[in-house]
């Protein structure tokens, strides 16, 4: 089964990436947690280290193109797809790397794309 690793999740029910990973268990996508603090997202545990997960399909990023500079060479050691720059983590270096890496790089907001059926 291919997975969608949301890097930036958070137990918090305002926030846009806790709304994806509801929304994502909803519509029967696996979905892993990646966040600063543990807890609970869609009925799942919260991670605070990067494991080494496989068969990712996506990751989609709910964090600023600042702390996602620590996370280059997880990400693409985990070879996604595609990874998702949601509203506010857009990163043209970041997605230049991935680009070399033949990563497709979607500069879109996740919760839309499920809503209007392109994820």
């Amino acid at each position: 089964m291919k997975h969608t690793l949301i890097i930036g999740a958070s137990d918090n029910p305002a926030r846009y990436s806790f709304l994806a990973a509801q929304k994502l268990k909803a519509k029967g996508h696996s979905v892993l947690l990646l966040g600063r603090r543990k807890g609970l997202a869609a009925g799942q545990e919260i991670h605070i280290q990067p494991l080494a997960w496989e068969n990712i399909d996506t990751v989609t990023l709910y964090i600023n193109p600042g702390i996602q500079t620590a996370y280059y060479d997880y990400i693409v050691s985990l070879k996604p797809k595609r990874v998702i720059f949601n509203p506010g983590t857009e990163n043209r270096e970041f997605e230049n790397i991935l680009i070399a890496k033949n990563i497709v790089p979607v500069e879109a907001c996740t919760l839309v794309m499920l809503t209007t059926g392109q994820y």
